[in-house]
């Protein structure tokens, strides 16, 4: 186990715990195969750092700014993070490989708006206001996730699973949602907005 992060620095498979980098600046450091278990890293900056097969385990990642940093089959497990920009990341070089993926997570009012991120994995999450539009989502995962007042627009979701997603609003007119998984009663809400009459059936005693 390491207790220390420093810049222009390589660790591979090394485990962080309880580390305390709130507000702090990391430049061009690589992380392979590393654990980070209870660490905060509140407001700080990874510029142009590498993360490759990593796992942060209850952290607290809010408003972490990421330019230039690229993330491959890194996992966010029971972790907090909140407010980030995500296009500021490099993903040039992650298309090839795994995407990142958040379960049991709080990511509102964080934004992958124009993002390419096949297969994203966001399970089990509170995502409120977080900003998917223009998006390439294809086969994401967003079973069980809390989606209130995220924006989906222009946003491809083929073959992406819903199901047991919750408070969600995406158009159906104005995003790609071929074979995506949903399930009732919250797919009610795609009618929403369409011009349409909904007529109950009455039964019969």
């Amino acid at each position: 186990m390491d207790s220390s992060i420093d810049s222009h620095s390589e660790y591979i498979d090394q485990t962080f715990k309880e580390v305390h980098l709130d507000g702090e600046k990391l430049f061009a450091s690589e992380f392979y195969d590393c654990t980070f278990a209870r660490c905060s890293f509140t407001g700080c900056t990874f510029r142009a750092c590498r993360f490759v097969n990593c796992t942060f385990q209850q952290c607290d990642l809010s408003l972490i700014q990421v330019p230039d940093s690229t993330f491959s089959g890194t996992r966010f497990v029971d972790s907090k993070i909140i407010g980030v920009d995500w296009t500021q990341a490099d993903w040039a070089v992650v298309g090839l490989g795994d995407p990142i993926g958040f379960s049991k997570c709080a990511i509102s009012h964080s934004t992958f708006i124009g993002l390419s991120l096949k297969e994203l994995l966001i399970k089990d999450c509170i995502a409120t206001d977080v900003d998917f539009r223009e998006a390439d989502l294809t086969k994401s995962d967003f079973a069980g996730t809390d989606l209130s007042e995220s924006l989906f627009s222009s946003t491809n979701l083929t073959e992406a699973d819903l199901s047991s997603t919750r408070n969600y609003h995406i158009p159906p007119e104005q995003n790609v949602l071929k074979q995506a998984k949903f399930s009732l009663p919250e797919a009610m809400a795609l009618l929403y907005g369409m011009d349409i009459v909904l007529i109950e059936e009455e039964t019969s005693d």
